[in-house]
């Protein structure tokens, strides 16, 4: 599943926009701590799960991308021939 973290239209309908890492890593976390107290329904539980799952692919994709950012910059680095183990 495919998440847009800066938000799209599609189908001429305007998309909620993502939140940010923290944010959704935030949400998630208050998720997990409702799914594992339990005493809900089972549709409560199916809701929050989905929930989970989306939040979960948000931040996945925000880690992916810091993960590109990185790698170009540690590529430029090397091209410009500087020390690897110099700080940034």
């Amino acid at each position: 599943m495919r998440v847009s973290v800066r938000g799209s239209r599609v189908g001429g309908v305007a998309e909620e926009k993502a939140p940010s890492y923290e944010q959704a890593r935030e949400e998630l976390t208050e998720v997990v701590r409702r799914l594992e107290a339990g005493g809900l329904t089972l549709e409560q539980s199916i809701e929050l799960w989905e929930r989970g799952e989306k939040l979960a692919a948000i931040c996945e994709e925000w880690l992916q991308g810091a993960r590109v950012k990185l790698a170009a910059a540690m590529a430029r680095r090397s091209e410009q021939g500087a020390d690897p183990d110099a700080p940034f």
